[in-house]
């Protein structure tokens, strides 16, 4: 049986894809948001590998990584791009450019260092390389002019759970192992990691902690900062490893300094990760409200409750409508408990009464349901969600930019910042393509002082001019964002297309100061070169 294989030019396996019904829904459905015919899109046809021609390889390895690399043009394709707007327009486009010359396949730690050393020697770029799934243009070999070669570093075969702390609730996992394949490992202990983010199917551990990934759930333990006890990394200068401690205040985290460093600074290899019991009491609800305005009130004070529901994400009109959860007249909450001790149904009725309080809406009868997380409103949401990403690599290929852009904002300024940056966001979808376009906005995470609004937006391109709107639109909106107060990024990461906005972001000393950092851990600057500190002579 032949190997199932994951997609270079788009998101999941091959054998992944929209049907010929969902196909026409979803364009029929577009065609009417964007006010065009059906025949205005211009799809272009999935590539294929046997099309496309990649250089030769720049360099050769030595014989102690030779083993493990690989130039096969299919491994280089996959390891080419990730999964953001301008991969996925590149991709279809068969244009590879930035292809790695090789892939590393590590499959030990001893592997990892050894393609640093040689790496460093020789002047060749190391893009360390997870699943993929970067929506910000962080996995690209696009390294310039000033090295010899690059190679898309794959920690795959780190795919272990290496010892399991029942006790401490606790467990030490190789940094290369895979969302689904980690929750199996942990399933018979009764345990879980609890980080769902959407990518969690083709994301690793290593890539979550690497981009402080923001996972599914809403409050209390959202981004896996919550989750590291302790890491081990591996860098040109040597192996560093923390001390494993439920928490500490001996000076700055070693473990902060790599969380959230995206391959620039060294190459995590293992984790202990804090655990949690696998929840057995659920309740769930939907909550309608006139407006985006209304539900942000309420979710604010749920969110300052101190309640930490599992799940308090706010829909505007157009999102629900969309997402086939509401029909685009009111605001929909998608709210919900769970718990691994308890009975959650108090703390789900004094949310209720919070909402209630706020004008919000919702059938008694649907909060009854056991089933209420997987049904009605919240299920058609759900099952969104996860279809999202095929979608958009649909879109795509149909010349339709479907791209996101999130953040996070204190409640006081919520609402000026959600209409300037979504009235920038319009404008500017305008200017580029010279048509109107949809954006929408919901809350993916809710902090007691503030929320992380994701917006969504979508207008009808051309290919061939495709990235030049993208990237049109991407520069407007993101200064929205910093001139707004806001993040350039609440959960996706940094890459290469956030860069000059978390230049902006951070002070200008700390760029510094990390930029001291990779001078001492990567001293030739080979690691994923252009992320998180700007590359040499830029």
């Amino acid at each position: 049986m032949a190997e199932r294989r994951r997609k270079f030019w788009g998101w999941g396996y091959e054998d992944e894809r929209l049907g010929d019904d969902e196909e026409r829904r979803v364009l029929e459905g577009w065609a009417d948001r964007l006010g065009v015919d059906a025949e205005a899109f211009e799809r272009l046809p999935v590539p294929d590998a046997g099309d496309i021609e990649l250089g030769a390889p720049r360099i050769d390895p030595p014989s102690r990584v030779a083993g493990i690399c690989s130039t096969d043009t299919y491994d280089r394709l996959l390891h080419t791009y990730g999964q953001s707007i301008p991969d996925l327009a590149r991709a279809f486009m068969k244009d590879f450019a930035n292809a790695p010359d090789y892939v590393a396949h590590a499959k030990t730690e001893e592997d990892v260092t050894a393609v640093l050393d040689w790496a460093t020697g020789a002047g060749v770029a190391v893009i360390p390389f997870g699943g993929g799934s970067s929506a910000t243009g962080g996995v690209e070999p696009a390294v310039g002019g000033g090295f010899n070669g690059a190679i898309s570093l794959d920690l795959g075969g780190l795919d272990k759970v290496l010892e399991i702390d029942r006790t401490s609730r606790a467990a030490r996992i190789q940094a290369g192992i895979f969302g689904p394949a980690l929750e199996a490992a942990l399933k018979p202990e009764g345990l879980t990691l609890r980080h769902f983010p959407q990518s969690f199917s083709h994301s690793t551990l290593g890539g979550w902690i690497a981009t402080r990934a923001g996972g599914h759930f809403a409050t209390l333990y959202t981004h896996v900062d919550d989750f590291v006890e302790s890491l081990r990394t591996v860098t040109p200068a040597g192996v560093m490893e923390s001390r494993r401690l439920p928490g500490s205040g001996a000076g700055p985290s070693p473990d902060r300094l790599m969380m959230g460093s995206e391959g620039a600074l060294g190459v995590i290899t293992e984790a202990w990760m804090r655990l949690q019991d696998r929840p057995t009491h659920r309740a769930a609800a939907s909550v309608y409200f006139a407006d985006i305005y209304d539900g942000a009130e309420a979710i604010r004070a749920v969110g300052q409750a101190g309640l930490y529901p599992s799940n308090l994400r706010l829909l505007d009109p157009m999102e629900a409508r969309i997402t086939d959860a509401g029909d685009g007249t009111r605001a929909l909450a998608v709210l919900a408990f769970e718990s691994a001790d308890h009975p959650v149904d108090a703390w789900m009725g004094r949310a209720l009464e919070i909402v209630a309080d706020h004008g919000g809406e919702f059938d008694p009868e649907e909060v009854a349901n056991p089933d209420a997380h997987i049904s009605g409103s919240a299920g058609a949401w759900r099952a969104a969600f996860i279809r999202m990403p095929y979608y958009r690599e649909f879109l795509t290929a149909n010349a339709v930019i479907n791209d996101t852009f999130e953040t996070a904002i204190t409640w006081d300024r919520f609402r000026a910042f959600h209409d300037d940056v979504k009235a920038a966001a319009e404008a500017a979808m305008e200017e580029a393509t010279g048509k109107s376009g949809v954006i929408t906005c919901r809350f993916t995470h809710v902090y007691p002082d503030g929320p992380a609004p994701y917006f969504t937006y979508h207008c009808l391109s051309r290919h061939g001019a495709l990235l030049e709107h993208w990237r049109y639109i991407k520069e407007r909106a993101s200064d929205a964002v910093i001139a707004g107060g806001g993040t350039i990024t609440h959960h996706h990461a940094v890459g290469r297309d956030h860069m000059p906005w978390y230049e902006r972001q951070r002070p200008s000393l700390f760029g510094e100061a990390v930029a001291a950092a990779k001078a001492k851990l990567d001293p030739a600057g080979i690691l994923n070169p252009g992320v998180i500190v700007p590359a040499p002579g830029r």
